[in-house]
């Protein structure tokens, strides 16, 4: 695990909230939403490996058997993110945004999120 979370178990991890879970995790895919540079590819990979652990640990905490199913399938939007051989942030901002949609409390940050079709720039 990334020298952000390397200390953080399974056991603590359990002890957030499923919603807080999921917006720390959306937390740090935010964080990677700035990362796009040439020159910070080391940095977005890094933050692609601390997003697939925290699902992980988040994963594996779910008693929830459907919970766990969906994040499953989101974990392979990232996975082929963290592989990709170039960033694409489509795709990247199309991942939190299905993120954001998992629980009540982090779909209400997608307006402070993610940029409404008409404010995109280009």
């Amino acid at each position: 695990m990334g020298t952000q979370h390397a200390t953080l178990s399974l056991e603590r991890w359990r002890t957030f909230p499923r919603e807080r879970q999921i917006l720390m995790i959306a937390n740090e895919l935010h964080r990677g939403g700035k990362l796009f540079a040439p020159e910070d590819r080391g940095r977005l990979h890094s933050c692609y490996e601390r997003v697939l652990n925290l699902t992980d640990l988040t994963i594996a905490a779910q008693p929830a058997r459907s919970l766990r199913r969906e994040l499953l399938r989101w974990r392979d939007l990232v996975a082929l993110l963290y592989v990709a051989g170039e960033p694409d942030p489509a795709a990247h901002e199309a991942a939190l945004s299905c993120l954001l949609r998992t629980t009540p409390a982090s779909a209400a940050q997608i307006p402070y999120v993610l940029p409404r079709p008409d404010r995109r720039e280009g």
